[in-house]
């Protein structure tokens, strides 16, 4: 997996069109190829619990790695349009979905500015869930701190550096606390 891939996360945990949720995500993944982000890794499906915790049923979570000339921006909004056709709308910060796509990292890129990154990442928890900022940060701020994200993605690039950290995706998996990785639980 190289450093300049762009990573995304995949979610679920609402049905969408009478589908169950892991064929949502095989779904989605099929969606991203045809949109044109070419699909160079995919992680196992993962059954882990809603966050925040008792805010509606469990998720099914993934994660790819793609390869495209596009911007954030550009990969954002086909992100956005796939999630659309999928039924997700954008009522309740962290609230229920039928998909989440979230674009986690591109290459190495920080984005918009170290300033802004560091400014998301530091948010008290009752902020993270009032705000939304409005324009795209990159490296996903809270992504070091998510079993659900990381776990799914250390199938696909554990050796990806956090550019703001330093750490290996490998690593910050490594450093969640225990009962987070191993509420994280692969489906067959």
């Amino acid at each position: 997996m190289n450093q300049g891939a762009a990573l995304i996360a995949l979610g679920a945990n609402m049905p969408h069109s009478g589908a169950s949720l892991p064929e949502t995500i095989r779904a989605a993944i099929a969606a991203v190829q045809a949109a044109g982000l070419q699909v160079v890794a995919q992680s196992r499906l993962y059954s882990t619990p809603c966050f925040p915790p008792g805010a509606g049923p469990d998720y099914v979570n993934a994660a790819i790695a793609v390869h495209t000339p596009l911007a954030a921006p550009q990969i954002l909004q086909i992100l956005h349009d796939i999630e659309a056709e999928f039924g997700r709308t954008r009522q309740v910060r962290w609230g229920m979905r039928t998909l989440d796509l979230d674009l986690l990292a591109l290459g190495d890129a920080i984005l918009p500015d170290l300033a802004s990154y560091r400014h998301w990442q530091q948010l008290a928890p009752e902020q993270q869930q009032q705000l939304a900022p409005d324009q795209l940060i990159l490296p996903h701020p809270r992504m070091h701190e998510r079993g659900f994200v990381l776990v799914p993605l250390a199938d696909i690039a554990p050796q990806w550096r956090h550019p703001v950290l330093g750490q290996s995706v490998a690593d910050l998996c490594a450093a969640l606390p225990p009962l987070a990785r191993a509420e994280v639980q692969a489906l067959p």
